[in-house]
């Protein structure tokens, strides 16, 4: 991770389709593009690759989330618990939409505690939100039976996990829809992008109008089609699009580069007396583009993590202090500070914040280290990198 970091002919060769064509949009013009449609066929491949009926392309991971809940009529007052270690994009969606965000703690996947979850429903609840963090999922199949029992909407944020299983199923495809992002510093990119996917009729063709200003794309003459209902725009470019095709091609090949070099990591830390690993659920497996550790205590951990940015060992990051990422930092939010004003059914609904305290996830967060794991290393490099971080840990501990 990364796939800008192994971008090459195939990339290149997408792309040139499109500017030799000279129709970088996604609809229309087809006497123009001498049949290439890259959005329709990078859909197409991604439904294929993530076992799902139907794929919608957009313009970002946070367009994937909006979409998602508008097309399955997420709106004013509804609340969607989502997870206290995430993205601001999670929140973000939902309070573009004048839902409310629901925060819980996390537990040692470093993702949605069940039990947290199923304090926090609520009588206005609508979706659990549970967001693979760093690569790996959360317990999908406790929180799948709480909605079951609820009556309630499971979406998937895999944006930091594509190529990750769960059951054998690929992560974003067990929930009613699943959120993938393709922005710069993701698995696979298109540059900006994202993805959602559903076995849902209803939901996909909510999706498919919702995001290019409600238009049914019913026939071949854009200018003649129909609006439904209101939407916006969150199209994707053919130029993004292309790159995305090039790069779907390669996942795979990136996951086995990527699980290469986190084994070899990852067995160098196992041995050290005081390092163990989150919990994946039973069923599991990784996308292996972190290697996420917990050490004995938050001082060891801070000092750990200084430590390793002295000794030269970068991409290592400490979540805890993160003003992107975990909730302490989100004053924003705390404060619900906007440019505009913020709907009543927001302000009526949203939790006391500034007061909120997540002590399970303080306890996990402030004991944790997450590693990015390249694609561009060698394995010498690799090596040399595991024996120096086991050398600083061992130290400080």
């Amino acid at each position: 991770m990364p796939g800008f970091e192994l971008f090459g002919d195939k990339e290149r060769n997408e792309v040139k389709d499109v500017l030799d064509s000279g129709v970088l949009m996604r609809y229309g013009f087809d006497g123009m593009r001498n049949g290439h449609w890259k959005a329709q066929q990078l859909e197409q491949k991604i439904a294929e690759r993530m076992q799902s009926n139907h794929a919608q392309l957009v313009s970002s991971g946070t367009a994937a989330l909006t979409v998602a809940l508008a097309s399955a009529g997420i709106g004013a007052g509804d609340e969607v618990i989502i997870p206290s270690f995430t993205f601001v994009a999670s929140f973000e969606a939902i309070l573009a939409l004048g839902a409310i965000p629901v925060m819980v703690d996390i537990d040692d996947t470093l993702t949605l505690d069940p039990k947290a979850v199923e304090k926090a429903i609520g009588p206005n609840t609508r979706v659990i939100m549970p967001v693979h963090m760093c690569g790996s999922m959360a317990d999908l199949g406790a929180l799948q039976e709480i909605c079951d029992r609820h009556k309630l909407l499971l979406l998937e944020d895999a944006c930091q996990a594509i190529g990750g299983t769960y059951n054998g199923k690929p992560l974003g495809s067990i929930g009613d829809l699943g959120c993938f992002s393709f922005d710069y510093v993701k698995t696979i990119t298109c540059g900006e992008g994202g993805a959602l996917i559903t076995n849902n009729e209803t939901f996909y063709k909510n999706a498919d109008h919702y995001s290019d200003h409600g238009h049914d794309h019913a026939g071949n003459d854009r200018g003649a089609e129909s609006h439904p209902f209101l939407g916006f725009n969150y199209r994707i470019s053919e130029l993004h699009a292309a790159v995305g095709l090039a790069q779907i091609d390669r996942l795979d090949d990136f996951l086995a580069i990527q699980k290469k070099n986190y084994t070899i990591l990852r067995n160098a830390l196992e041995p050290i007396d005081g390092v163990s690993f989150r919990r994946v659920p039973e069923g599991g497996v990784e996308n292996y583009s972190f290697l996420n550790f917990f050490l004995p205590s938050e001082e060891i951990t801070r000092k750990t993590h200084a430590a390793l940015g002295a000794g030269g060992v970068d991409a290592c990051f400490y979540w805890y202090n993160n003003n992107w990422h975990y909730y302490k930092k989100w004053d924003h939010l705390r404060t619900m500070k906007s440019l505009a004003p913020v709907a009543k059914e927001v302000l009526d609904g949203i939790p006391d914040y500034p007061e909120a305290h997540f002590k399970q996830s303080d306890h996990w967060m402030g004991r944790t280290i997450s590693c990015l794991v390249k694609l561009s290393w060698g394995e010498e490099e690799v090596v040399k990198r595991a024996e120096k971080m086991a050398s600083i840990i061992k130290n400080q501990l």
